[in-house]
């Protein structure tokens, strides 16, 4: 599955990983391989990309935002993030 974090300024990420947690408006929420296309509005917190099935991740603060999952890829946009 592909990720981009995409912000006005820059893409702070891209590539191929395992899945993805995000911060939805309503809570938390976890997008895998082959998820169904899907539009959210993201909440203030972590977006934590999940490298691959050991666990390694590469995490990001935001302040909200939205996401896309369409044909396999997710798009997230951001209005600023922070790597932490």
């Amino acid at each position: 599955m592909q990720v981009e974090i995409l912000t006005p300024e820059k893409k702070l990420f891209a590539g191929d990983v395992y899945g993805v947690q995000l911060p939805g408006v309503s809570g938390s929420f976890e997008v895998l391989e082959k998820h169904a296309p899907i539009v959210s509005a993201l909440g203030s917190g972590v977006v934590k990309i999940l490298l691959d099935k050991t666990g390694k991740s590469n995490s990001y603060k935001i302040a909200g935002g939205f996401m896309e999952v369409l044909d396999n890829k997710v798009s997230v946009l951001v209005e600023g993030a922070t790597a932490i």
